[in-house]
């Protein structure tokens, strides 16, 4: 199983972090020890002091496929989510000023969380509303029809690289608004109004 992550994939969230607007999708991976069961509690790492959220829509394939055509896309899964990709930002930051990978910072130990997921079916993903809460505050407010690379692109995209597994996870990237976590905080997802995730930080 693979953890498939989008960068940069809504323009304002570029902006707030200073990044330019990327010509074709920014791809990173997490390994598979990354995830995390929401129903665990996230503990911030000791290697870190600055540990932020970004919400995303998370697609969960479940056909093997490779070389896939946009207009096929669909096909290639049923079910969608709201997961978190926390992002080690100090650690980011320090990587990004040597010109090294991203891996520390986005790949450590329970830094993709998932929430549970909704049949896509009968969904519109060019046009799909989610919503992150810190502590009943709604901090990040997203919809898919600001995403700079659609969904479909996504996984046409991606599959021109890595053949996609049954139980691979594409994450779609962040909307604008993600911030640091602190111990107690209560985070919670939700799309289309409906709650699907929730984790406490230790």
């Amino acid at each position: 199983m693979k953890i498939i992550c989008i960068g940069r994939n809504y323009g304002r969230h570029a902006l707030e972090l200073g990044n330019e607007i990327p010509d074709e999708p920014v791809v990173f991976l997490k390994p598979d020890s990354a995830l995390m069961r929401q129903r665990d509690a996230f503990f911030i790492p000791d290697f870190s002091n600055d540990i932020h959220y970004e919400a995303e829509i998370v697609i969960r394939i479940d056909r093997v496929g490779k070389n896939i055509q946009e207009k096929f896309a669909r096909k290639y899964f049923t079910e969608i989510s709201i997961g978190i990709d926390f992002t080690a930002r100090d650690v980011q930051s320090k990587l990004k000023q040597k010109g090294l990978p991203w891996e520390k910072a986005k790949g450590f130990d329970s830094s993709a969380v998932v929430g549970n997921f909704i049949n896509a079916s009968e969904l519109d993903l060019t046009n799909l509303n989610f919503e992150f809460k810190r502590n009943g505050e709604t901090v990040q407010k997203g919809n898919t029809s600001d995403m700079l690379f659609p969904v479909n692109r996504l996984i046409s995209h991606v599959s021109e690289y890595f053949t996609l597994k049954i139980g691979d996870l594409v994450y779609t990237g962040t909307p604008e608004g993600v911030g640091k976590v602190n111990p107690g905080d209560l985070l919670e997802g939700f799309i289309e109004g409906e709650k699907l995730l929730e984790v406490r930080v230790r």
